[in-house]
């Protein structure tokens, strides 16, 4: 089988509003495509910070300028009006993690994808004024914080799913990176992996930025493997075109890493089936 559980409706436009992205039509058309390409569990996972609720986690300025939405408008669109799994992207904030669960488990979800977006205020993947690049000076410093992070996020126990494990190569070579082997930094996040039941999501959305790769890389996806997490299988799409972006490569590493399995959900409950 093959999955995509991390696919957006809404695209990355902020003028695109909730009106036009929830609709039986455009869910239609996502599941039209899905189908096209060969994939059998397919899911929806918008981000939380385009909801209201959101801000009960936390009130970060541009969570505020994003969260217009109703979660449970959100939820109840896709319980009635579409066959797709309901997930939700959730960015992992450290010390607000009270926050989160009660959010999360006020709901029904399949599935939840943790992100590491921000390392404090600044973030990792976005340009402009909360660039976490704009005042770093050392790429060891913020990779290490990064990877501590993710480490932190799998222990704390609130998702299914660790989303592109290592977003903050993003940049590709439009960023500084750290001068030593990255194995070693990838290690800050193991124990937190290791001692976890989470499972890890290889995404192809690399692929279509900066970055060029897969996430997670090869290297730190053999890590996980080898700490006994199981994979989810996903391309982090915005538009229907963007579903199983080039799975041939990522069902090609998995592969020649002796995976034969990932990863599906309903109600939280993990279940694998062959990778096909």
């Amino acid at each position: 089988m093959l999955t995509d559980l991390h696919v957006h409706l809404r695209p990355d436009d902020p003028e695109a509003g909730a009106e036009e992205s929830f609709t039986r039509a455009n869910a239609e058309r996502y599941a039209e495509v899905a189908s096209e390409r060969g994939i059998g569990f397919l899911g929806v996972s918008e981000h939380l910070h385009r909801f209201r609720q959101a801000l009960d986690v936390w009130r970060h300025p541009f969570w505020e300028q994003t969260a217009v939405d109703d979660l449970d408008s959100y939820c109840e669109f896709v319980r009635t009006e579409t066959d797709l799994a309901l997930g939700i992207e959730a960015d992992f904030v450290p010390g607000r993690e009270d926050r989160i669960a009660n959010l999360l488990e006020e709901r029904d979800w399949d599935y939840v994808l943790g992100s590491v977006h921000f390392l404090g205020d600044a973030s990792v993947d976005m340009a402009g004024e909360w660039d976490v690049w704009r005042t770093a000076s050392d790429p060891e410093q913020v990779w290490r914080r990064y990877f501590e992070t993710l480490g932190e996020a799998a222990r704390s126990g609130l998702f299914d799913v660790l989303s592109h494990p290592d977003l903050v190569k993003v940049w590709g070579a439009e960023r500084p990176r750290p001068a030593r082997d990255p194995r070693f930094l990838y290690e800050l996040a193991m124990d937190g992996l290791a001692g976890s039941d989470v499972a890890v999501e290889v995404s192809t959305a690399g692929l279509r930025k900066a970055a060029g790769e897969i996430y997670p890389a090869p290297e730190l996806l053999a890590m996980c493997l080898e700490a006994g997490r199981p994979v989810t299988l996903s391309s982090d799409a915005h538009t229907p075109n963007d579903l199983a972006y080039r799975y041939e490569e990522a069902v090609e590493l998995l592969a020649s890493l002796g995976v034969e399995e990932i990863a599906v959900f309903e109600r939280r409950e993990r279940r694998l089936v062959p990778l096909g």
